[in-house]
């Protein structure tokens, strides 16, 4: 990238205008209004709506983020499934304290949270493992996920090795594999406006309720 592309960074903007955010439309249950908003993206077909960015800090103290897939939504909180041996998973079993980011840019609308990771049960990893693609499945014991390998060929091997092993039988789940629940403590609704007075309405968790409050843009 030369020198004149990265100054015309600076005259990248939006202004957004879609919708507005009043806490009179909001309800006084956070994980029932993303459940609106989540409904409202789906709507509006928002490309893998569920894809929610996963933020841990690791034994070192290095935070990391990546892009999850959102596989449950109750009034607990947020689910997701993957490799516990992987770097997230380790990073959750050394700080269970997490972020999420949702991005629905053809809404303007950001969600932000935070909360703890808990291991979901065996059952629950069974019954949604149990609806995962077969290829899917057998993708998970094929992939040491996180750790370097040789090549992409190690990989399809290793694939190879695991659909022979359970041909013409179900797909047993890793005992590494498994869900978390992120319960959280914190939920910020944020809808862009014009002019970047953006509409900001954040949740913090008290021991009965759910306490509301309007940010500063």
């Amino acid at each position: 990238m030369t020198n004149h592309d990265r100054t015309s960074l600076h005259a990248i903007r939006k202004d957004y205008s879609q919708h507005a955010l009043d806490e009179a439309s909001v309800p006084s249950d956070p994980l029932a209004f993303f459940a609106q908003w989540f409904d409202e993206a789906l709507a509006a077909q928002v490309n893998e709506p569920n894809a929610m960015t996963l933020s841990t800090v690791d034994a070192d103290g290095f935070p990391s983020a990546r892009i999850v897939l959102l596989k449950a939504l109750d009034n607990r909180g947020f689910s997701f499934f993957t490799n516990r041996s992987s770097r997230k998973g380790r990073a959750i079993a050394h700080e269970s304290r997490v972020a999420l980011t949702f991005f629905w840019p053809e809404l303007e609308r950001q969600v932000r949270v935070q909360g703890r990771a808990e291991l979901l049960s065996d059952e629950e990893c069974d019954a949604y493992w149990a609806t995962r693609p077969r290829a899917s499945q057998l993708g998970a014991w094929a992939s040491p996920q996180s750790e370097a390998i040789d090549g992409r060929a190690q990989m399809e091997s290793r694939f190879a090795e695991a659909a022979a092993r359970f041909e013409g039988k179900d797909v047993e789940r890793p005992t590494y594999w498994g869900g978390y629940l992120i319960v959280p403590s914190a939920i910020e609704f944020w809808q862009g406006r014009r002019s970047r007075m953006h509409d900001r309405i954040a949740f913090t968790r008290e021991p009965k309720s759910w306490k509301r409050a309007r940010l500063s843009p």
